[in-house]
């Protein structure tokens, strides 16, 4: 099967040295995603498109399609099928084949587009390709406006490409093109709908997370940064980083006012990311703000917050409504992470200040100890997302295998939607409990019986079965096949 990747239209107006960059960096992203689909799959880049060569047995063409969606810097993906450039007269022939069914009793439009120097325009093809499958194909006939059917046809010099079917991409930029940012994450609706933006855009983004307290927290929001990264991050190279932040919400609590405390604890987070942020030499950080959406994101409460940072603060989500940024959590997969997220919060404020001023907020600082917060940065711990399930397995004893035991029970913890495309089917039974749900349905298990988590990839089975093994479930394993 092949593909014609399309590029964000914003490509056309980047100098030829920047294009470049920008191609290679989408070329290396499909290549990356997409081996690990079809290992021999094949992706030659042009000037204006990418071609992607895939053998079909090995990767179905819906994985294909469902993957190349989630990169950013594609605005189209087209399945194609290519010929050398006949007469005019006989493309009709080569048409028929991909569209006569969908033809039938319907009314069309051919639809031309031409790059290279021909004998013949784009509406010369559209007329007579259009004149032929109308005296073909049983038809409803020729529609210039609106038709139920387009059949769409390219032709590149002496290549004619009559396309399938068209897949809208993301857009954006292709990730690993823009400089890199840290992403403040939590968790809840705001913050990975902010990084997937940031991501869309180019950035390559690491995450930033600041423990308030807890392991259940923790782990749901490895969850959804590994979802992001493995879903939109194209393989890119990124940090989780945690950060341990209990002593220092316990010295606030001690030592601030209780209207100032929301806004030196945004201080000191940013504090904290300014510091990780300037040892990475990364220029940028994101976060999941909205203006008014909380009590701390009122203008004069974000300008005071960010007095303490030397870096671009971005927050790609300023202007947007809660029930927009809901919505496009779901759109983008992170909606159920959000809803099944175990909530901590480790400061609430009676009358929280939303007019914040600078020399107040810094007497209450002057009370803070900030060895707390320096030891905070100091304990930080740093991962490579893509190794995230080794760091849980050196804590705990969790055995991989690549076959089911007898008498175990397989929980495939896949998203619905990947579970579907793909089905397991064992010997052995198999539960459904999504990852985002088996914290909150754990009880639901039998601590006597054999479970093997199964995700496909391994990493979100490796963590949840270390989780359950710290909650006390002693017969838990992975099931990796392969």
């Amino acid at each position: 099967m092949k593909f014609v990747v399309k590029f964000f239209p914003e490509i056309t107006i980047k100098s030829k040295p920047v294009r470049r960059r920008f191609v290679a960096q989408l070329h290396e992203n499909l290549r990356a995603v997409l081996r690990e689909l079809d290992p021999q799959v094949e992706v030659r880049r042009g000037w204006d498109k990418i071609e992607v060569v895939s053998d079909c047995e090995q990767a179905s063409v819906e994985t294909l399609v469902d993957a190349m969606r989630c990169i950013p810097g594609i605005y189209y993906i087209l399945e194609v099928r290519d010929y050398p450039l006949p007469p005019v007269e006989e493309i009709a022939d080569l048409v028929l084949p991909v569209y006569a069914e969908r033809l039938r009793g319907k009314t069309f439009a051919v639809r031309c587009k031409r790059y290279g120097k021909h004998e013949f325009t784009s509406m010369d093809v559209e007329r007579v390709v259009g004149g032929a499958l109308r005296a073909c194909a049983d038809t409803a006939g020729v529609k210039l406006k609106d038709p139920e059917v387009q059949v769409e046809l390219e032709i590149s010099k002496k290549t004619l490409f009559v396309i399938g079917e068209r897949h809208r991409g993301l857009g954006g930029y292709p990730v690993g093109s823009l400089d890199s940012v840290i992403s403040l994450i939590s968790g809840g609706f705001d913050s990975p709908v902010a990084s997937y933006l940031a991501m869309r855009r180019g950035m390559r983004t690491h995450f930033l997370f600041f423990n308030l307290g807890g392991r259940d927290h923790e782990l749901g929001v490895k969850e959804v940064a590994l979802y992001l990264w493995q879903k939109y991050g194209c393989r890119q190279r990124v940090l989780f980083i945690s950060v341990p932040f209990e002593e220092v919400v316990a010295e606030l609590l001690t030592r601030v006012e209780d209207s100032q405390m929301g806004v030196i604890l945004k201080r000191m987070m940013l504090r904290a990311a300014d510091r990780i942020a300037a040892d990475l030499e990364v220029d940028a950080l994101v976060t999941g703000e909205a203006v008014a959406q909380v009590s701390s994101q009122t203008l004069r409460n974000l300008s005071v917050i960010d007095e303490v940072s030397e870096r671009l603060v971005l927050r790609p989500l300023i202007a947007t409504d809660k029930e927009d940024i809901v919505n496009l959590a779901r759109e983008i997969g992170t909606g159920e992470f959000a809803a099944n997220m175990p909530e901590y919060c480790g400061v609430i404020s009676v009358n929280p200040t939303t007019r914040a001023r600078l020399p107040r907020v810094q007497a209450e600082e002057s009370r803070f100890d900030m060895a707390v917060l320096e030891r905070a940065i100091g304990a930080a711990r740093r991962t490579r997302i893509d190794r995230l399930a080794d760091e849980a397995l050196e804590r705990t004893d969790v055995e991989v295998l690549p076959v089911p035991l007898a008498g175990s029970v397989i929980i495939d913890i896949r998203h619905p939607d990947e579970e579907e495309q793909a089905p397991l089917r064992l010997h052995v039974p198999v539960d459904r409990i999504p990852f985002y749900e088996l914290h909150s349905r754990s009880g639901e298990l039998d601590p006597a019986k054999t479970y093997m988590l199964y995700c496909g990839k391994g990493v979100m089975s490796r963590l949840h079965a270390s989780h359950l093994v710290d909650a006390g479930f002693s017969h838990v394993k992975v099931y990796a096949p392969g």
